[in-house]
């Protein structure tokens, strides 16, 4: 089907408010820039419906991407819309991730009401988050931390804080500034100090293979910077057991025209035991060079004895 001759192509995505604004940015760069005429189909995955448990104990992240494959399968969206950190390492046969929009902040953000930094928080306080990178990476910064589950949406988690149920919670600082939230950081944690996950704050386009006309027109989106570093953190991933949910940080960043790869791998049921951490820069130019660096950077883990901290599923 050409896209170009359809009178309209349909976004899926989640219908929280992050969701629907990452599908409203994609769906005004796709009027504006390839003069296609968009609409949006908002759909509740099982990841949305599950609150009361944490991803790892029920599927993990992909579970936020399944309805939307599903209706790409079935012909009633062409295109689905992903926070990439959400999107598997290995996708379905059929699917493919066409374009990769120029990342957002990647850090993590503090947001508290009462204290302004990580440090000020009190011997003891309570802290949510149900990423299981960022406890293990809260543990090595705060080993006396109480570390709760926050699940929900980020209006959800906010409002959960603001009720008084946390001393502070931990969220995406790019959600938080892409829902006009930027105001309730109170400190951004560096990409040393916690390292963010693959993906972190970029946009993944999806679409099915066969589309191929809907696939060359949005490839023009993708930025490259962007895509070549997101390759690499997924590499690492994907090395160390793909969607299986693991305490991993992998971050790509661009330092004098070389590739910064930073790792970090925690234990998810002994969060106190020490992170293994890698740190590797290499000139990237090509997709296979990003890969191979993302798998550098995972024989490197193993070599520190990732085996001991992966579930024996991965």
């Amino acid at each position: 089907m050409n896209a170009s001759k359809q009178s309209t192509v349909v976004i899926a995505t989640r219908e929280s408010r992050l969701a629907l604004w990452q599908a409203e940015h994609v769906k005004s760069r796709l009027e504006t820039e390839l003069a296609l005429s968009v609409s949006l189909l908002g759909m509740t995955t099982r990841g949305d419906q599950i609150l009361d448990r944490s991803l790892s104990k029920v599927g993990g992240k992909g579970l936020f991407v399944k309805e939307l494959e599903t209706a790409l399968e079935e012909g009633r969206a062409r295109l689905a819309v992903h926070s990439l950190k959400d999107v598997p390492m290995e996708l379905p046969d059929g699917f493919e991730l066409a374009a990769i929009l120029e990342r957002e902040d990647p850090r993590d953000a503090l947001v508290s009401n009462r204290y302004a930094t990580l440090a000020e928080l009190p011997l003891g306080a309570l802290v949510g988050t149900s990423s299981l990178r960022r406890v293990v990476q809260l543990k090595a910064l705060r080993p006396d931390l109480r570390i709760e589950p926050l699940r929900g949406n980020l209006d959800t988690r906010m409002r959960k804080l603001d009720d008084g149920g946390y001393d502070a919670i931990v969220l995406a600082a790019a959600g938080l500034k892409r829902l006009g939230a930027g105001e309730r950081i109170r400190a951004c944690f560096t990409v040393d100090e916690m390292i963010p996950c693959a993906g972190q704050g970029a946009l993944g386009l999806e679409v099915r293979a066969d589309d191929l006309e809907l696939k060359r027109l949005i490839q023009s989106l993708t930025h490259r910077p962007t895509w070549l570093a997101t390759l690499a953190e997924r590499a690492v991933s994907r090395a160390l057991g793909g969607s299986c949910s693991v305490p991993l940080a992998a971050h790509g960043r661009w330092v004098d025209g070389a590739l910064l790869m930073t790792t970090a791998l925690g234990h998810a049921e002994q969060t106190e035991r020490p992170l293994l951490r890698t740190l590797h820069q290499e000139p990237v130019q090509t997709e296979a060079q990003a890969e191979a660096l993302g798998q550098r950077a995972a024989q490197a883990l193993r070599e520190q004895g990732a085996a001991d901290y992966l579930p024996q599923a991965c």
